[in-house]
């Protein structure tokens, strides 16, 4: 063979075996990638905690930072508070017969000390009252026809139940999240109160017409909120994927469930006329609302931890030492964040510091020569590095409004909270089945929600509520007039 010939050989093989190396290394790329998405929890994403269930906990803990069950080392001590007088309905008093001590049985009360006092509460044989409506039948001496007596209208309105007793139905169904059987099951065995399941639902529809508008008053207020956080969660109905959208004010918060999540919702619900801060993750429904509102965005940075943490912790080696100095920056910003609440300084000079911050960071994101000064050998091979520095060079600044406006978190956690209830009814109910089980959710949900944001009795709203429909009162708002 001569030399020639042998050369081209060669290169041939070269060339085969370059291919063949590029080959393994896409591979190798791509394994690495779906590895570290199999690896992917509630601590690196956007999981719920519940996916985590099949992750044995570290031996030796029991909770998530390693606190022991119980009370906390340095946090008060809780106890119950005895019943006010008015609310006991009986007494009993309890005297020693004879001395403990002796045995003597002459005994006297004038010791000094206060008697010891226990309180024991139990239901009552029928927790319930019925009363019984007769209506008679008189014939007029005049025409000779015959009049029926009616039902006093408040007593028509709500029916077979009345109103404290329709409000527990609701105060179950939405603060408690029983299912129609559960309830049934609970007036069945506990009160002796037997209904159909049928009867319920029909109870809920009249719950949802009930709370109508003070829950249309919450969605006028939405557009005019200077602060409002957003997040959304999947619903489920007969199939059908939807969503639960949660709009967080710092008074209340709404519900509402739509087949879109997309940014029609947001333009739906606050308009192209918002103007307030909106606080958010980086979904695109989100950064596209951001486009077409007159307001700003606080995008969560507790969403871009979770990120950086997947990265940080991806299989490849490169991608590692790209998300670990921006990862430590943060977590340096946030024990400064963590230090203004402990040792406050001023003001000015806190966000000095938090500008100081914000700068490397936005140098650190966008930075990618570290990798490669060729931006496309970047985009092709580092994709999660190159989609991180493009958020940053076009939303960057909106990571960091919380600098400049102290009235917005620099997360989304209070939307997230808002919300979790909601996502724990979904689980226990499965969701709805058609529009009147969806309006009553929203609605009820947005009771639930509201009034524990504001330290509110659930049960005691719905009475007052239904009372006053019964009634033709107008109905309770959810938030006073003037918050302040």
């Amino acid at each position: 063979m001569s030399r020639a010939n042998q050369l081209g050989k060669l290169r041939r093989e070269i060339r085969e075996l370059r291919e063949h190396i590029a080959r393994l290394e896409e591979e190798n790329r791509q394994l690495k990638a779906q590895l570290a998405r199999a690896n992917k929890d509630s601590t690196n994403s956007s999981k719920p905690p519940s996916s985590d269930i099949a992750k044995p906990a570290p031996k030796g803990r029991s909770g998530r930072r390693g606190r022991k069950i119980g009370g906390q080392p340095g946090h008060p001590r809780h106890q119950r508070t005895h019943f006010p007088p008015e609310q006991v309905d009986h007494w009993e008093h309890h005297h020693p017969r004879r001395c403990e001590h002796c045995g003597g049985r002459d005994l006297q009360e004038d010791t000094g000390q206060e008697p010891q006092v226990f309180q024991q509460v139990e239901l009552v044989d029928k927790p319930f009252k019925v009363t019984e409506h007769v209506l008679h039948c008189c014939r007029c001496e005049r025409c000779h026809k015959i009049t029926t007596g009616r039902l006093p209208s408040e007593t028509a309105a709500t029916g077979l139940v009345g109103p404290r007793m329709l409000a527990l139905l609701l105060f179950m169904k939405g603060a408690l999240r029983l299912s129609y059987s559960g309830i049934q099951e609970f007036l069945d065995h506990v009160l002796g109160f037997k209904v159909s399941r049928g009867y319920l639902a029909k109870m809920m529809n009249k719950g949802a017409q009930i709370l109508g508008p003070p829950v249309q008053e919450l969605r006028s207020l939405l557009p005019s909120q200077p602060v409002l956080n957003v997040d959304e969660t999947g619903h489920k109905e007969n199939g059908q994927r939807m969503w639960t959208w949660c709009f967080r004010a710092p008074d209340f918060v709404l519900f509402a469930i739509r087949a879109s999540r997309g940014s029609d919702v947001l333009l739906e619900h606050l308009g192209e006329e918002f103007d307030g801060i909106l606080g958010c993750d980086y979904f695109s429904a989100y950064r596209k609302f951001m486009g077409q509102m007159s307001g700003t965005v606080q995008f969560c940075l507790a969403h871009l931890i979770r990120d950086l943490k997947f990265l940080a912790e991806h299989p490849d080696p490169v991608i590692q030492l790209y998300a670990q100095p921006i990862l430590k920056a943060i977590k340096a910003m946030f024990h400064l964040i963590h230090q203004q609440v402990e040792r406050p300084m001023e003001l000015e000079q806190f966000q000095s510091k938090l500008l100081a911050h914000k700068k490397r960071l936005l140098s650190l994101c966008t930075n990618t020569a570290a990798v490669s000064p060729i931006e496309w050998y970047v985009k092709k091979h580092y994709s999660e590095i190159w989609n991180l520095a493009e958020r940053f060079r076009k939303h960057g600044d909106a990571y960091f409004t919380f600098i400049t406006t102290p009235a917005i978190d620099p997360t989304n956690n209070t939307a997230e909270q808002a919300v979790r209830f909601v996502v724990m009814d979904r689980r226990a109910t499965q969701g709805t089945r058609g529009q009147t089980g969806r309006t009553f959710c929203e609605r009820i949900w947005s009771v639930v929600g509201t009034c524990r944001m504001n330290r509110r009795s659930i049960f005691n709203y719905l009475s007052q509520a239904v009372t006053a429909w019964t009634k033709s009162l107008p109905i309770p708002p959810l938030i006073p007039s003037d918050p302040s």
